[in-house]
């Protein structure tokens, strides 16, 4: 999981904190495979599931890291509805192209800041993301094995402009914050 930042260009010229994703964070996700095959070498596919992940977002001032990295965490319900389009079977194996788009609801999304922990930035709940990727069919002698690699990336801003009291500083270094999503993903049918 990722995030594309656009920083704040007033915010830079005043207080010069840049903000940047400074690692990148595995996840999980678990996916109900639902298929319709309406063509030869189409199917349409709704994959509903959950997903759980981490981001951390790292302050710069003056290209020295800046107090503490904010670690977001997301609990993601998502409805994915993908096009599949297929290509002719080689043995066993059948390559493949993926397309389509994915609403995601963050049940980790807080309402209000939490005074325990140091997180000064919150998400919006939900987001529309468009996905692309490719992958290989296996068909195997009891299932078939699909490997597949996708973008995902969100469609709109889904940082919460109110700031923390006293910590308007880490909100105002954001232009724009859209999610970002690489998933490598196995799934057995």
């Amino acid at each position: 999981m990722d995030f594309d930042i656009t920083p704040s260009q007033t915010h830079l010229q005043t207080d010069s904190l840049y903000p940047e994703v400074s690692r990148l964070n595995p996840g999980i996700n678990i996916q109900i495979v639902t298929n319709l095959r309406p063509a030869k070498y189409f199917d349409i596919r709704f994959l509903p599931g959950v997903s759980f992940g981490q981001r951390n977002v790292r302050y710069y001032k003056d290209q020295i890291p800046y107090d503490e990295r904010q670690r977001i965490e997301s609990s993601f319900l998502e409805f994915p509805l993908l096009l599949k389009f297929k290509g002719d079977r080689l043995n066993n194996v059948r390559p493949y192209l993926i397309g389509g788009i994915n609403y995601r609801y963050d049940l980790a999304g807080k309402k209000e800041y939490d005074d325990e922990k140091p997180v000064y930035l919150r998400l919006k709940r939900s987001d529309l993301y468009y996905e692309f990727g490719s992958g290989l069919d296996f068909y195997l002698p009891y299932f078939k094995l699909s490997v597949e690699v996708k973008l995902s990336t969100g469609l709109r801003d889904v940082l919460v402009r109110e700031p923390a009291p006293g910590y308007q500083q880490y909100v105002n270094a954001i232009e724009k914050m859209r999610s970002r999503i690489w998933i490598l993903a196995f799934h057995f049918e």
